[in-house]
């Protein structure tokens, strides 16, 4: 069974990707048509690439991995914290500092700070402090948990990242690659899909699809993590979940706005 139903990506809105002169033409494999000068990716591909994803990201986590979950866009933010949360693993959704990666002493030695800060804060040694004081330490306490709260307790560096639209956190894709970790990404039809590991082609722009994907990589943690090796006890129906030629008249309709 498909960890993810056509159904599911549809109503997520996953197939729609970019204008068509906003696209990267390496991503052409990927893309079922193009409607009204969008490209719509290829659902059938979506699926089992999806699948494919959940298995990678299970395996690591059942290995002791660290997932590092990536996504500083509007759209991203709340999804990639909660989800991350969720999985008991680590999240950077505000700006990505330049070398969190390939600079992580330095990254460390700011979190120590961080936790310095909060400290004081909880011992009572900001209520010694001057007011004056006591505001720019409260201010660098808030940036500092703005962009490194979510890497705060990460035991080391990742083991994979998984990254919503790599095109945008360009730097953190070339960090990783510098340091051969590896990336899952939702690669949109503007993105080129060579700097990435595990492909997971979709629309990274929808809050709903940003969410569905997100929370599908989070239950592989989870399930990895717990050693459920085997195959969920209750399946979901067979016509919800494969690829049949329903599921891809659905598509169709969809595109072509029937529904």
């Amino acid at each position: 069974m498909s960890v993810v139903s056509m159904k599911q990506l549809l109503e997520a809105g996953v197939h729609f990707g970019h204008q068509t002169r906003r696209w990267n033409p390496k991503m052409k494999p990927f893309i079922f048509t193009e409607r009204n000068g969008i490209y719509i990716i290829d659902l059938q591909k979506t699926v089992k690439m999806i699948d494919h994803a959940y298995n990678y990201v299970k395996d690591v986590a059942a290995n002791g991995g660290v997932v590092l979950f990536v996504g500083t866009k509007k759209q991203a933010q709340d999804s990639i914290e909660e989800e991350a949360v969720r999985a008991g693993q680590y999240f950077v959704n505000h700006r990505w500092l330049g070398g969190t990666l390939t600079n992580w002493k330095t990254i460390q030695s700011r979190i120590s700070r961080l936790k310095q800060l909060k400290k004081m804060a909880e011992d009572g040694t900001f209520d010694r402090l001057p007011k004056k004081e006591v505001a720019v330490l409260t201010k660098q306490r808030e940036k500092l948990e703005r962009f490194l709260g979510g890497i705060e307790d990460m035991p080391r560096i990742p083991d994979v990242l998984y990254i919503v639209d790599p095109h945008k956190e360009q730097i953190a894709v070339k960090e990783a690659q510098k340091l051969n970790i590896p990336i899952v990404a939702m690669v949109d039809t503007n993105t080129d899909p060579d700097d990435i590991d595990v492909i997971i082609p979709s629309n990274d722009d929808a809050i709903r699809a940003v969410r569905l994907i997100t929370s599908t990589i989070a239950d592989a943690v989870i399930e990895g993590k717990q050693g459920q090796d085997d195959a969920q006890s209750e399946e979901a129906p067979a016509e919800d979940a494969e690829v049949t030629e329903d599921s891809l008249k659905d598509l169709k309709d969809s595109v072509e706005g029937n529904n």
